[in-house]
């Protein structure tokens, strides 16, 4: 079974995103493992977090950052983390 696919991204919150799947689940997923280093530390700035998309596979940042498909489902969970 391939996974669902991300359509739509909200930003809930700094790290913090709510992911609209094309199976019609809605997860939640905190990316704060991820921001490391120099290229993903551009996402510590919470402007620049807000600018994630889709790309209707994944999700994306402007200057080309993006998260493994399978992390954005896997590592998400159905419930928001308080």
């Amino acid at each position: 079974m391939l996974r669902p696919t991300a359509l739509q991204v909200d930003v809930v919150r700094d790290n913090y995103l709510k992911i609209h799947f094309d199976n019609g689940e809605t997860r939640f997923l905190d990316v704060t493992p991820f921001i490391k280093g120099s290229w993903y530390g551009e996402l510590a700035d919470p402007v620049y977090f807000k600018r994630v998309q889709t790309d209707g596979f994944t999700i994306v940042w402007p200057e080309g950052q993006d998260l493994c498909p399978d992390d954005v489902y896997y590592m998400s969970t159905p419930d928001m983390i308080p």
